[in-house]
């Protein structure tokens, strides 16, 4: 039987890998192969998960991953935060930091990339079936095996983002002494982790759907790969 050239060859194998996940008889090679492409799936899936976030007003026009105030709850859930920001009305009071705060979540998204980058090209991606197992496996994987270190990484650019915002501002005037804030006893470190927190959910739940899309269109997904 003819040799398959090697174009074709890494085509099936990221079928295997998107679709069914019979890694394993294909040998030591076809593994490792393997692996470089679901890591470039992975890669790309990130990319493009971080643009869609950096675009203006994305994490706030998305009730799914907006980021609110501490104790607001999620969108419309209520809280006491919730209450108060729906007293003080749009673009006003709190409402108006949270805004900033979902400002500052597109900013941090922009800046993620190499970060992210750097997670996944660290990965081991030594559950395969687990991975392939699930349509956003590598997303998943990603988040079980490197969640702690993204966090520690995204911080600092979250906290760059709230200042250049004007988030920080706001929240030390707010929580001055009798002010709304201090009273609730939010500080900029808190602010700061879970704006953190909030922003990787959303850039995880976006990362695993452009995962998805990708592995469900495996020819198309090796245009933005490099072997």
């Amino acid at each position: 039987m003819a040799k398959l050239d090697e174009p074709i060859a890494r085509r099936g194998l990221l079928m295997v890998i998107a679709g069914v996940g019979l890694l394993a008889p294909f040998g030591t090679i076809a593994l490792a192969q393997g692996l470089g492409i679901l890591g470039g799936v992975l890669g790309r899936a990130s990319d493009q998960a971080l643009d869609k976030l950096a675009q203006p007003g994305a994490f706030y026009n998305d009730s799914s991953v907006r980021i609110n105030l501490p104790g607001s709850g999620s969108a419309g859930s209520g809280g006491i935060l919730g209450g108060i920001e729906g007293m003080l009305g749009a673009g006003t009071g709190l409402d108006g930091i949270t805004r900033k705060l979902n400002d500052a979540g597109g900013h941090a998204a922009e800046a993620a990339k190499p970060v992210f980058r750097a997670a996944i090209a660290h990965l081991s991606f030594a559950n395969v079936p687990g991975i392939v197992e699930h349509s956003d496996g590598g997303t998943r994987y990603l988040r079980q095996s490197a969640g702690g270190e993204l966090h520690a990484k995204v911080r600092p650019l979250v906290d760059a983002a709230l200042t250049a915002v004007g988030a920080y501002r706001e929240v030390d005037h707010l929580s001055a002494p009798g002010g709304l804030l201090a009273q609730l006893g939010l500080t900029r470190d808190s602010l700061g982790n879970s704006v953190t927190e909030q922003a990787l959910n959303g850039i995880f739940k976006y990362m695993g759907v452009e995962e998805s899309h990708l592995r469900a269109n495996p020819l198309g997904a090796l245009g933005g790969i490099n072997f």
